[in-house]
């Protein structure tokens, strides 16, 4: 028996004790690290998969621990902060006597003082028939509970940064849930409009809401889209596909003067939507702008990756997306350098690609412009709310049963962002009020999706947003980082006041780089809207300055306030800035190179960009 228990002893010893070898290390003359290197997590189970991606089904892909995580941190320094929870009895008491008073000469003067007014960018409170009791008073009450729980939610000593973002734009999403503009008793104009209609909008909402449940149950597009195919009346820009992989389809547009400036341009979109949204009506077509004004143009239109696709990563989407490109048209326009743009995610990649071929000493780029693109993700907005481990590793998980994120996830991410224009006032403007906002080119193209593939979404956001690591200098292609001071040629930046994707003081941080000439644009409007903003368009404006390479950095507040606002459309600057990089005219050049692979396909806008 004794021999046993020994026996026993010493295997479990052996199986659970972790030698200690610090002694050895000291004897060889190995230092030991400071900080211990993380060991490597163990991966998911196929259970652990299963369960994430049905809980992503009825959590639009948001982790429950990540929420959960803040929460926590939120609620235990709220709970030992008395200071905090003072002043919060403090503004409670303040707001109640403010509320009260107003209430009071209300009843008796309706012109009087409001005690609260809405932020500049709420608008659901504007009307006139908000202004009269008794729904001053209920909207006036519920934006002091807003701003209470503004106040209760944020200026917490010790909680993340994060953490406290996070909490802070779910009280305002879950608030806006019970705004008294949602229901049908406490919204005057619903009311009002009731009244007069006799009750006909709630049965047209009810019509309404049911065909849009039937659409979304069916994965079919919004109602009305179907009015704007690619080819029919949005992208109908005249060209031809020159070149396809198994990522991309590169377009040539046909020349529309007689002359054309001797460099191209490639437009490199972001993938997470169809390309067409710089070639939208023949009227706000950038593409349709650029060709008119002599400019020889290729657009990269992406695959929309399906299950199998499940691989490819920010690698394939570089050499298969853009050096693909670069390399079909240095081919079909030999002798001349490329003005590069990217849009969004594309400028990204590019800012990517242009670094790497800096680094490979390869002066193939004429100049870059990136269009509401950020290469520094520390300020990336309210997108980053949805950006951490927990939150990353959920997301994997879902994505990983069918190997894509699905639109449809994707979609409520963003709806979330804007959720009071995006989403309330669509449900009391079609289903309360009865009325269908008619379809345009931009909203059909807002619908029109495309898929991510698990291994690109992946890198792309632990890799930029999580770790910054191209910022950073850690951004690695072909085992070697590439940086982003390598790049020389000129630099135009594009970015938008309203841009809840890529805010425009992350973009700014374009600035930082400091070896190259930097050209910087902020323009009124948000991240599409802003972009797609064609000479004419009233009530548009714009600031642009240049920074040569060399110049001291000008902080972005300071650079608001020092430079002018312009009347109008940035695009004619953009124009008259590529024409100076310009190294003169030339004849148009041939459709494709059908003598090195480049034949013609088909026209333009190709097979990709009708994949579902």
């Amino acid at each position: 028996m004794t021999e046993w228990l020994n026996y026993w002893q010493s295997f479990l010893q052996s199986t659970l004790t972790v030698p200690d070898t610090r002694g050895e290390r000291q004897r060889s003359g190995a230092v030991p690290p400071l900080v211990e290197v993380r060991e490597e997590i163990d991966p998911p189970s196929s259970a652990d998969r299963l369960l994430h991606a049905t809980m992503g089904q009825f959590t639009w892909g948001i982790s429950p621990a990540a929420l959960g995580l803040a929460y926590a941190d939120w609620a235990f320094h709220l709970a030992v902060s008395p200071g905090k929870w003072q002043r919060l009895m403090e503004k409670t008491v303040r707001k109640t006597v403010r509320f009260a008073v107003y209430a009071m000469r209300g009843a008796i003067d309706p012109t009087c003082t409001r005690c609260i007014e809405p932020l500049s960018q709420d608008q659901r409170f504007r009307g006139a028939a908000w202004q009269h009791w008794p729904f001053n008073l209920i909207y006036q009450g519920f934006l002091l509970q807003q701003q209470w729980w503004h106040n209760a939610t944020t200026g917490i000593g010790g909680i993340s940064r994060h953490h406290e973002q996070v909490v802070s734009f779910v009280a305002r999403q879950l608030l806006d849930t019970v705004s008294p503009v949602n229901f049908i008793a406490t919204n005057p104009e619903v009311l009002e409009t009731t009244v007069r209609s006799g009750g006909q909008n709630l049965v047209h909402g009810a019509f309404n809401l049911i065909a849009d449940w039937e659409r979304a149950v069916g994965g079919k597009p919004p109602v009305g889209s179907e009015a704007f195919p690619p080819g029919g009346r949005v992208a109908v820009t005249p060209g031809r596909v020159v070149y396809r992989n198994r990522l991309i389809e590169l377009i040539q547009y046909s020349p529309q003067t007689e002359q054309v400036y001797a460099e191209p341009i490639l437009i490199v979109p972001a993938w997470i939507m169809k390309y067409y949204i710089l070639d939208l009506s023949p009227t706000n077509s950038l593409v349709q702008y650029l060709v008119e004004r002599g400019h020889t143009v290729f657009m990269i239109s992406w695959h929309n990756p399906q299950a199998e696709d499940r691989d490819l990563g920010m690698d394939d989407y570089l050499r298969l997306g853009v050096l693909d490109a670069v390399e079909a048209v240095r081919t079909i326009v030999p002798g001349h350098k490329v003005n590069a743009v990217g849009y969004c995610l594309g400028g990204t990649l590019l800012s990517i690609a242009a670094a790497f071929l800096a680094r490979r000493g390869d002066a193939e780029l004429n100049s870059v412009t990136l269009l509401a693109a950020q290469t520094d993700f520390t300020e990336a907005g309210e997108l980053s709310l949805f950006i951490d481990d927990s939150q990353l590793s959920y997301l994997e998980d879902i994505m990983w049963e069918h190997g894509y994120l699905d639109t449809r996830q994707m979609a409520g991410v963003f709806q979330l962002l804007r959720s009071n224009d995006l989403i309330w006032s669509r449900v009391v403007h079609e289903y309360l009020m009865g009325r269908r906002e008619p379809m345009t080119d931009l909203m059909a193209w807002n619908a029109d999706a495309t898929r991510m593939p698990y291994q690109m979404h992946s890198e792309y956001l632990r890799r930029l947003f999580l770790n910054n690591d191209l910022f950073e200098g850690r951004y690695k292609v072909d085992g070697i980082p590439v940086v982003l001071s390598d790049i020389r040629a000129p630099i135009f930046v594009v970015t938008t006041e309203r841009d809840h994707v890529a805010p425009w003081r992350s973009v700014y941080k374009i600035n930082l780089i400091g070896e190259t000439d930097v050209t910087f644009v902020l323009t009124n409007g948000g991240h599409n809207a802003g972009i797609v903003n064609e000479p004419g368009h009233i009530g548009r404006h714009f600031r642009i300055a240049r920074r040569a390479a060399g110049e001291k950095y000008i902080d972005p507040d300071t650079w608001v306030d020092s430079t002018t606002a312009m009347a109008g459309s940035w695009w004619p600057a953009w124009a008259e800035w590529l024409e100076q990089c310009s190294s003169g005219r030339a004849a148009p050049p041939p459709l494709g190179a059908p003598d090195k692979e480049y034949s013609p396909l088909g026209p333009a806008p190709g097979r990709y960009v009708l994949e579902r």
